[in-house]
């Protein structure tokens, strides 16, 4: 932290999403785009198209212009008392305040970032205050600078009748922090007060009644969760009340965080995740979402959220205190251990045991079939074994900056379920980023979990709309006992259809087809594999180039496997989904297939 913070002081250089750290030059240009270097022109807000044809990204100008690396300049002057890094805070901020003038250029063309911006400022002055460098003058220019954003974010609400997303919630989470944090703004009281009760009516709406957000993203969820998490925080030191049950709410997206949890920590990157986080008070990848369980534990003082192997984040240091860390040390650590858990709204299932785990993805396009986040991964798979992730959703590289990765990336092909032909299960096109069809609609038919083996069928309707229409139907059954899975897939329809199964590692494995028709997935470091096994097939598997993304921006390459075959329909495909850890050799194979 103290040496990040040095940088930024004395280089202006620190890391910004998944591209590492970036060197922003002695006069720090807070208009240009640091992939391209194209200078965004201060033109009327509502003017600037947000993407172009070189490389720009407009979602990394406003991560840069979100502020949030003055929260390490804050946290390293509460350790070193510092003045040189409040000055630094100052300067920064008179320099951005010059060069992005109200409602001009591209740092106001997105209420959520103007919202969003105010709360790292609101957050870092709580501690710069107290600076000697902090002059009449300096106070005067903050006040004038949070409340020009509070107007702005007023005027400029991300506000439908028809579909509201995150981008609405933080416009309202902006103008409730500026509202309580700020009480001498003549607006701040009507801000305060209009704000939460609109944050809470949203969440009626956005959030689903098992506890997920309702954009299909689990990338999303994130984002949403620390909107309400931490101004529930704020409220809750301000002496501001909630209903109980909102709170039950929030429970409620803490406890599907908790569910997604992989055995080794992260969670699978479902639908879109630009790694966007509230109060970067420290930088989590977009697959990082386990820093929010102990926040909730002392939030809401529930020992089911502090986990065995999770130690108490940075962040309840910050946002509690010395008395947040002992509030949690003094919890009883979580009584059970995460099990298989259902959540039909999501349309998520998790079947799980010990260190087994596959997740089985329902999801629609989200948002009430309007969504922009959602990704064509209908009864797409995810499976983690022996500590350590196997298949994998490839995640989001890139928004704009690349459409042609943006458009491979929520492609069917990237993701492990069964394509027809080229066609996607929904309709995208390369050209609109940020729109699909919903020709899809994936349906649950049945589910039981239980003690011994537990099982999930369900079925999407993406392909009816082909000239010989097709319904893809798959089955996850869980031998929790014998320690592997069976995917049965079925295609219903008639005549002769080009088949494509695929299943997407993770980056960094030996993957190995056999002339029997298996594939074996092997871990040079831990010595663990996974196998899968075609049942109904002979042919040897395919290897394709595929990437895999943790964090936005960054992409490593990774491989996927496909068995391609034209078949007449109806037909059925078994595969066997079978870990083994600590293999000592990696052709070890499974002598004893189960059919």
């Amino acid at each position: 932290m103290l040496e990040a913070a040095q940088l930024i002081k004395s280089g202006h250089s620190w890391p910004l999403l998944g591209f590492g750290q970036m060197d922003f030059g002695d006069q720090i240009q807070w208009n240009r785009d640091p992939l391209s270097g194209r200078v965004w022109p201060l033109d009327f807000y509502a003017d600037i198209p947000m993407w172009h044809s070189d490389g720009s990204d407009i979602r990394v100008l406003w991560e840069l212009n979100r502020l949030g690396h003055f929260l390490t300049l804050a946290k390293a002057y509460v350790v070193t008392g510092d003045e040189e890094l409040a000055e630094e805070f100052f300067a920064q901020l008179e320099s951005w305040r010059m060069q992005n003038p109200v409602a001009r250029g591209p740092n106001w063309n997105c209420a959520m970032e103007v919202a969003l911006r105010s709360m790292n400022l609101l957050a870092a002055f709580a501690i710069f205050r107290k600076s000697n460098s902090l002059s009449e003058e300096r106070l005067r220019v903050f006040l004038a600078i949070l409340d020009q954003h509070g107007v702005h974010i007023r005027r400029n609400l991300e506000f439908s009748h028809v579909v509201r997303g995150n981008h609405y919630l933080s416009d309202l989470a902006g103008l409730l922090w500026i509202g309580i944090m700020l009480p001498e703004l003549q607006a701040a009281k009507a801000w305060r007060e209009w704000a939460l009760a609109e944050l809470l009516r949203e969440m009626d709406r956005q959030i689903l009644t098992d506890g997920a957000d309702y954009e299909a993203s689990t990338g999303y969820h994130r984002l949403v969760l620390e909107l309400y998490l931490y101004s529930f925080i704020l409220c809750q030191a301000n002496d501001i009340r909630i209903d109980q049950r909102y709170w039950s709410i929030l429970h409620s997206m803490l406890s599907y965080t908790r569910a997604l949890l992989r055995p080794d920590g992260f969670v699978p990157l479902i639908g879109d995740t630009d790694g966007g986080q509230v109060l970067p008070l420290v930088h989590h990848t977009g697959d990082d979402h386990a820093y929010l369980l102990p926040l909730g534990a002392v939030a809401l003082d529930e020992p089911g959220f502090k986990l065995q192997q999770l130690p108490a984040s940075e962040e309840v240091l910050w946002v509690f205190g010395g008395k947040g860390l002992r509030q949690y040390d003094a919890l009883p650590a979580a009584a059970e251990k995460a099990s298989s858990q259902a959540f039909p709204d999501a349309g998520t299932y998790v079947l799980r045991s010990e260190d087994l785990f596959l997740l089985f993805n329902v999801s629609g396009t989200g948002m009430e079939g309007r969504g922009a986040h959602g990704h064509n991964d209908a009864l797409s798979i995810e499976v983690s074994a022996c500590g350590q992730p196997f298949l994998v959703d490839p995640g989001l590289f890139v928004y704009t900056a690349d459409l042609h990765e943006r458009h491979l990336f929520r492609s069917t092909a990237y993701h492990s379920t069964i394509q027809v032909g080229a066609f996607e299960q929904s309709s995208i096109s390369e050209s609109s980023p940020f729109s699909m069809g919903t020709e899809a609609q994936p349906r649950v038919l049945d589910h039981e979990l239980g003690i011994e083996h537990e099982y999930v069928a369900a079925e999407h309707t993406g392909y009816q709309r082909l000239p010989h229409p097709v319904t893809h139907r798959r089955t996850v059954t869980f031998f929790k006992l014998e320690r592997y899975w069976l995917v049965e897939d079925e295609l219903f329809g008639a005549g002769e259809q080009e088949l494509v199964a695929r299943f997407h590692f993770v980056p960094g494995l030996d993957v190995r087809p056999q002339t029997d028709g298996s594939v074996v997935a092997y871990d040079k470091v831990s010595g663990s594999q996974l196998v899968v096994y075609a049942l109904d097939l002979q042919e040897v598997a395919r290897t394709e180039a595929r990437f895999s993304s943790r964090h936005y921006g960054h992409k490593s390459a990774s491989i996927a496997v496909c068995w391609l075959l034209k078949t007449v329909l109806p037909r059925k495909l078994r595969w066997v989904l079978l870990p083994i850890c600590n293999a000592e050799d990696p052709a070890e194979r499974i002598r004893v297939v189960p059919r």
